[in-house]
């Protein structure tokens, strides 16, 4: 499978982050990409004060925008997150889409990031309520195990999607720069190689706003924890193919007893 990951640094009108995301998914096209990989918040940045007012609801005009991208390019549209109303409530919900448009599925963050660091101090339930079930989600016949951002630093969830027979573990995020350089790769090298998954991570890049500043370096790993990209600084695009073979050949090489 050919896939695109897509950096970007959103902001919060939704209607500029579409035309970037837009000219990203034509070139990805271009080089033969049959699915994409957003990050997280792409639809809309907000500062984190408070949630972003453009916000999706079933078959909404904003749903809508998000689903036509997979329609109008012939393109899987998976792992991508945004502001999600349901039940009077916002969730950071991850939306996944077949090329024809067809839903496939969505997660709802689980773990909220919260953080005190020295100049720093973060905590999304102050705009988020936390979801309650893992997804699990399948395109051509793969299985991929959904998270989002914080998601990651929790390996019982990877464990979870990994005995669920998952083949890829996806994380797309908007990293802070202070915990981005000290645990991003570490983190989703962990992930990849304790349960011989790839794992994908399309990542926020840049200064959004004057509050939320975000790490990048977009990656993806193969199961034995090889960085196959790693996007680094700047929007921006990248395609690679994952040769499924490589899962069995690890996974019988170095046997988990799982």
């Amino acid at each position: 499978m050919k896939i695109a990951v897509v950096q970007l640094t959103s902001v919060l009108d939704y209607k500029i982050n579409l035309k970037s995301i837009r000219l990203f998914l034509k070139e990805a096209k271009d080089l033969g990409a049959e699915a994409a990989f957003l990050p997280e918040v792409f639809y809309s940045m907000s500062d984190g004060q408070t949630p972003t007012p453009f916000l999706i609801e079933e078959a909404n005009e904003h749903y809508k925008e998000i689903q036509n991208l997979a329609i109008d390019f012939g393109m899987a549209l998976i792992g991508g997150s945004a502001a999600t109303l349901l039940n009077g409530k916002v969730v950071n919900r991850a939306y996944n889409f077949d090329k024809f448009g067809k839903d496939l599925g969505h997660y709802d963050k689980i773990n909220l990031f919260s953080c005190d660091l020295p100049n720093k101090k973060i905590s999304e339930a102050k705009n988020y309520t936390a979801g309650t079930d893992y997804k699990l989600i399948e395109l051509d016949s793969h299985k991929i195990g959904l998270g989002i951002c914080f998601d990651m630093r929790f390996s019982e969830m990877g464990l979870h999607y990994r005995m669920e027979g998952a083949e890829i573990l996806t994380y797309p995020a908007a990293f802070t720069v202070p915990t981005g350089k000290a645990h991003w790769h570490t983190l989703l090298k962990a992930r990849a190689i304790e349960n011989q998954c790839f794992v994908v991570a399309a990542a926020q890049w840049g200064h959004h706003n004057e509050k939320i500043q975000t790490y990048g370096h977009s990656l993806v790993i193969d199961p034995w924890g090889d960085v196959l990209l790693d996007i680094a600084d700047g929007p921006g695009v990248g395609v690679v193919d994952l040769d499924f073979s490589k899962i069995d050949l690890i996974r019988h090489s170095v046997i988990m007893n799982r």
